[in-house]
């Protein structure tokens, strides 16, 4: 029967073994955590919601509101140049239910090897004019 190592930790089997990532194995789970006041942002609109420091690992995201954000409206997560690098977009008609995001494109990727700046784009139609948005991006970290 075959044995299969996880790309994580097949450096510590190796001869002669190598370092592990301490943000991929054994590393802290933090959160970064954006409030957005719903304000009709309109299609097109950035939200910033922080930055991700170098040798973070994304591991999965929570997104809550307190009312739908519409049948049409789209919010997609991720940072300039790859704007649904986290959460591609889509509608969320789900109010008062967290609800996790992450692409597995970004859940499988290294340390960051420089800061990122995570932001929200608004697309296809605007946000509602009231109520909030909590996106939560938990990370490991060395």
């Amino acid at each position: 029967m075959a044995t299969t190592y996880s790309n994580d930790i097949s450096g510590a089997y190796a001869t002669p073994a190598t370092k592990v990532s301490g943000a991929a194995v054994g590393g802290r789970l933090r959160r970064l955590r954006g409030v957005i006041t719903l304000a009709s942002q309109a299609d097109g609109d950035i939200v910033v919601l922080g930055k991700l420091p170098v040798g973070a690992i994304f591991a999965y995201g929570v997104l809550t509101a307190s009312a739908t954000l519409g049948a049409s409206a789209t919010v997609a997560i991720g940072k300039s140049g790859a704007t649904g690098k986290y959460r591609t977009a889509a509608t969320f008609t789900s109010a008062n239910t967290p609800t996790m995001f992450g692409n597995s494109a970004a859940t499988d990727d290294s340390e960051l090897t420089s800061e990122e700046e995570v932001i929200l784009t608004v697309g296809t139609a605007a946000l509602p004019s009231s109520g909030t948005v909590v996106v939560d991006i938990y990370y490991s970290a060395p």
